[in-house]
């Protein structure tokens, strides 16, 4: 069996929020006890509502965020014991992001050919002449014309923009690739072509790629493995070829009932409630407060991870059978909302009917 490239244990990030006492602040729970391992070469996805911790998970990926508590091993090395300035070597050269905004992930006063070059010249690869030919093989390798080698990034286009962030991330061939919301700032047709580029460097390359991204149906193709995540935590793990249909955690399947189809309408799963907040996040499992099938049992304990098969892993009381449909689900939880919503009212009829 092929060793993990990186795996996160019980990994917990919490930051200090504005709100709160005096003397005592309110605490986010960005990340609470992610477990996750990744292979060399393999395409993991991550997908959730926004403020459901994936670019945290992100960060803690490529050592921008250090974790309150857990481990992070990179290559069988605990990331977070290693002297600094090794750190600093082993995940600048090993590992390689994409940001979600390539016009503010650019220096817009460098030209493409220094902004390219960076990488190589802080970690000190090759003579001069060698970097320069790097930087030649880079552009022709994400598909832009030598000639923008002198611009600035403003003088592209977005898509132009995205591809040079795309290079830089590659420039010292890295075994890791985040790519964080890299096409959510570009229209439909440079998407395509930013997310062909990819898949075809993760396949010429062999790279291990970890897509970020709210669009749900294009981290179902781009995946091997997809994981859903819910206020902090990682709720399913699941082979993309299995996620749509097969998903056995109650969130899981309502993300995807909202996502449009090319085949089959759209039959979205209702949710009631708000999102919880992440500084007071509720008891038991974290999707109680929103969940059709939830009770006692949901609001005392999480859930502990139970197996569905091969590679397919969920945390759920009251899990979804398999062979449910998605216009089942959405029955149910129509259903249960209405049952909730008619019972303060029934409650306010009985109260004054018993009133003097």
């Amino acid at each position: 069996m092929t060793a993990p490239l990186i795996q996160l244990s019980d990994v917990h990030v919490t930051h200090r929020a504005r709100s709160g006492g005096l003397l005592a602040r309110d605490r986010v729970h960005a990340l609470t006890g992610a477990d996750l391992t990744l292979a060399p070469g393999e395409t993991l996805g991550v997908v959730g509502e926004s403020g459901c911790g994936k670019s945290t998970l992100a960060k803690v990926l490529v050592g921008v965020q250090r974790p309150t508590s857990g481990t992070v091993t990179f290559r069988g090395r605990d990331l977070w014991t290693m002297p600094p300035a090794r750190r600093r070597t082993e995940i600048g050269t090993r590992t390689g992001m994409i940001f979600q905004d390539p016009s503010t992930a650019l220096n817009r006063r460098l030209p493409i050919r220094q902004i390219l070059r960076d990488p190589l010249d802080v970690h000190r690869r090759g003579t001069p002449a060698e970097r320069d030919a790097r930087v030649r093989e880079l552009m022709d390798l994400v598909g832009l014309p030598k000639a923008l080698a002198d611009g600035l990034p403003g003088q592209l286009s977005g898509g132009q923009r995205q591809r040079v962030a795309i290079a830089r991330a590659l420039a010292l061939e890295p075994d890791l690739v985040v790519a964080d919301e890299p096409t959510s700032a570009l229209d439909v047709s440079v998407r395509a072509q930013i997310l062909n580029l990819l898949l075809d460097l993760k396949e010429r390359l062999g790279l291990a790629l970890v897509f970020v991204s709210h669009d749900i149906q294009t981290v179902r193709r781009m995946s091997d493995r997809v994981i859903t995540m819910y206020l902090g935590r990682i709720v399913e793990e699941a082979p993309a070829a299995e996620i749509l249909d097969r998903a056995r955690h109650p969130y899981t399947r309502a993300l995807f009932s909202a996502t449009p189809g090319l085949l089959d309408p759209i039959d979205p799963i209702p949710l009631a409630g708000p999102v919880p907040s992440a500084t007071r996040p509720p008891s038991g499992c974290p999707f109680r407060t929103r969940c059709w099938k939830a009770d006692d049992v949901c609001a005392e304990t999480m859930p502990d991870t139970e197996p569905a098969g091969t590679g397919h892993l969920f945390r759920c009381h009251h899990p979804v059978d398999e062979g449910e449909s998605t216009h089942e689900l959405a029955t149910q939880a129509a259903t249960q909302a209405a049952a909730t919503a008619r019972t303060p009212a029934a409650a306010t009829a009985e109260h004054l009917r018993e009133r003097p």
